[in-house]
């Protein structure tokens, strides 16, 4: 019975943990993508008059996730479109994708690294760190979201990840997170064995 009763409370635990990670990972999310969007809006100002839903040069997959987004957003047409619901819409993949090294030249050089003005000076290596930062974060939070077990990862790294990369867009978001988020206390008190 003994080794139910532990399989049981490491079961609790990662209900508990998955939540936690649930909650930092939404708000890196939501500061992640608001701090990218303003980028690219300043991108498309310099360059025409068009949102950058039009003329952000997305390969075939972020076209395709962008103009999901877009459907979902008015609803297939049926509404007008409203910049912040196709925001809200786009997933938190799109804006992990949108700092790899396959946008390095044509957006992070440009814009994008000002999203993350308190990173690394070097550009190559912030674009790098984000993303790191940002694949772990992806990764860990669909395994929290689809129930599967994440008591084996090294949730304390990915709670630094998370706060790191928050720091990075703003030392105020990353102390809010770092005073709201409950993943700190959850790791204190992970049951033994």
């Amino acid at each position: 019975m003994r080794t139910t009763t532990g399989a049981l409370r490491l079961y609790e635990w990662n209900m508990r943990a998955a939540a936690s990670v649930m909650e930092l990972t939404g708000i890196v999310e939501v500061v992640a993508r608001n701090a990218l969007d303003r980028e690219l809006r300043v991108w498309a100002a310099g360059r025409t008059r068009a949102p950058w839903f039009d003329v952000v040069p997305l390969d075939a997959r972020g076209s395709a996730d962008l103009d999901k987004a877009r459907a979902r957003a008015s609803r297939n047409g049926r509404l007008v479109e409203v910049h912040g619901r196709v925001i809200a819409e786009l997933t938190f993949g799109f804006w992990r994708y949108l700092v790899e090294s396959r946008y390095h030249t044509s957006l992070w050089v440009p814009d994008l690294h000002r999203s993350f003005p308190y990173g690394p000076n070097n550009l190559r290596v912030r674009r790098s760190e984000v993303t790191r930062r940002l694949q772990q974060l992806h990764f860990v939070r669909n395994r929290a979201a689809h129930h599967e077990p994440i008591h084996a990862r090294d949730l304390q790294r990915d709670h630094d990840y998370a706060l790191e990369l928050l720091g990075w867009i703003s030392p105020h978001a990353e102390s809010w997170a770092r005073d709201t988020t409950s993943l700190r206390a959850v790791l204190r008190a992970r049951p033994d064995g």
